[in-house]
């Protein structure tokens, strides 16, 4: 059975309570029990975290057992080369997830330092992005 990592960054357990007009208002908890029930054929895991060494240390131990990293690293995105350095590091897929536009957000927003480094990315989905982001994992299993 194929593993996948969801991983995601600062604020974002606050889904559900902080700006529901950009981030919904459902938890990601609630979310995630709704995803592990429709993609029962990988073993999905989910880590949060708000520190950016604590989301280094997780891309690198899931990097290394998990086939696939769905990560929404938040606004680290646009910041951290620690995460991107961890990003490039690891031997698993990494798929990035941002639930809003980043292009229809401050300017400062508009800048990935991840992409480069990931298989794929998805924004301005809203939650909807992790759904599809396991929908292209699904593709890429069948696929080989």
């Amino acid at each position: 059975m194929k593993r996948v990592a969801i991983i995601n960054g600062p604020n974002l357990n606050l889904l559900g309570k902080r700006e529901p007009e950009i981030y919904g208002g459902e938890s990601f908890e609630d979310y995630f029990k709704s995803l592990k029930q429709v993609f029962s054929a990988v073993e999905i895991s989910y880590d949060q975290h708000n520190v950016e060494g604590e989301l280094v240390n997780l891309i690198q131990a899931r990097g290394f057992d998990s086939d696939y990293i769905i990560l929404n690293a938040a606004a680290y995105t646009h910041t951290s080369v620690a995460i991107a350095d961890a990003v490039a590091a690891v031997p698993a897929e990494v798929i990035g997830v941002h639930i809003s536009n980043i292009y229809q957000r401050e300017v400062e927003r508009h800048v990935d330092l991840l992409a480069g480094y990931c298989k794929a990315c998805l924004f301005g989905f809203g939650l909807e992005g992790y759904r599809l982001a396991l929908q292209f994992v699904m593709s890429e299993i069948d696929s080989n």
